[in-house]
């Protein structure tokens, strides 16, 4: 879906080249906004945060990892040009060489201008666990949107619906964990959770999907109550459900099946960290929702066809639901890690098993 974000007025940056400089936290909303709006972002900064790197690494958007350069702004990746570093001395000389330039810039919020407008808050801070749903920030519900926009502080990562952060005068800390590469513990993450809040601040834990499915909000809330921090939980739209959907399978059918199991796949059968019984979800007789299980799909679906399931029960993997990005790979318990691999996905993907996989509304 094309959408429009503000540069002063209202204009569609759909397949335009948009420059951001910085790939900060006052980045990561400008960023994942343009990506959602089907912008081609380049990103300007000697570092990023993990949610822009990992989107550079899936070549969602282009990072060249140095120093503004007074010539990026008249180069053919700049026709609009985001100006936001942070530093308001930096985000000023890049609107003021656009200007010369003749390219429209916008700057982001700074964190000076989010202290200068921030109401007083209570001496006593809380922690709001708010899921975003698969991605797409219209798929965010109504109470976890406020609680963002209520937000003293947001603690996200790359799975979040990161366009739901542009335009908002709050605090980003971003702690992605991307698979096999950068990434904060979880204990870190806790820290950080307790530490806002006992500065008296209303921090806001963004994550993708649900919180309580395969989200360690359970362990974020045990953090928080440890420390005698007042917590509230936003239920959100897990992608375990909503990713099928939006690919066309629901994960139940009459007549297809009658019910569903969703599993982690981030160990794969044999493993000693594996505590699924694989040879009864063979038999289950359910349909299979295997989350975090791209690098190991090929172990799982050998596992469960050495099990006794049909190597000819229908399976589809779900690449970036929600987003623009999406794709769609479809096959058989016996191909469709072959298939996903040909096609080039990688994490987030989903993998439905079982007859609702091969659903059709015209059959």
């Amino acid at each position: 879906m094309a959408r429009s974000i503000g540069f002063g007025a209202t204009l569609s940056v759909s397949g335009r080249r948009v420059l951001v400089v910085g790939a900060g936290g006052s980045a990561l909303g400008q960023v994942a906004a343009l990506r959602d709006a089907g912008a081609r972002v380049t990103v300007v900064a000697p570092d990023a945060v993990q949610s822009i790197a990992d989107l550079a690494e899936r070549d969602v958007v282009q990072w060249h990892a140095r120093s503004y350069d007074a010539a990026d702004v008249t180069g053919p990746d700049a026709e609009l040009v985001v100006a936001a570093t942070g530093d308001s001395e930096l985000d000023d000389r890049v609107a003021a060489d656009a200007a010369a330039a003749g390219r429209w810039c916008t700057v982001a919020t700074t964190d000076g201008a989010l202290e200068a407008t921030r109401h007083a808050r209570q001496a006593a801070g809380t922690v709001v666990l708010v899921g975003g749903g698969p991605g797409d920030p219209g798929l965010i519900t109504v109470a976890g949107m406020d609680a963002v926009r209520g937000a003293d502080v947001v603690v996200t990562d790359r799975l979040a619906p990161l366009g739901v952060l542009n335009d908002l005068e709050v605090e980003v800390v971003d702690v992605g964990k991307i698979p096999r590469g950068r990434f904060t513990p979880q204990e870190e993450i806790n820290r950080i959770l307790v530490e806002q809040a006992q500065a008296g601040k209303r921090v806001v834990r963004l994550k993708g999907g649900d919180n309580f499915v395969f989200g360690r909000g359970g362990e974020e809330v045990e953090a928080c109550a440890a420390a005698g921090i007042p917590v509230e939980v936003i239920p959100g739209v897990t992608s375990a459900i909503a990713g099928p959907a939006l690919a066309g399978i629901p994960v139940t059918h009459r007549g297809l099946s009658q019910g569903f199991t969703i599993v982690s796949g981030h160990v794969p059968p044999g493993d000693p960290r594996s505590t699924l019984d694989w040879a009864a979800l063979a038999r289950s007789g359910t349909d299979l929702v295997l989350l975090m299980a791209v690098a190991t799909l090929p172990a799982i679906t050998a596992a469960l066809i050495a099990e006794g399931l049909d190597p000819a029960t229908p399976a589809a993997t779900v690449a970036d639901a929600a987003l623009p990005t999406q794709q769609v790979v479809r096959g058989d318990v016996a191909t469709i890690a072959a298939r996903m691999t040909e096609a080039g996905i990688g994490a987030p993907a989903i993998t439905v098993i079982g007859q609702v996989a091969g659903f059709d509304p015209r059959a």
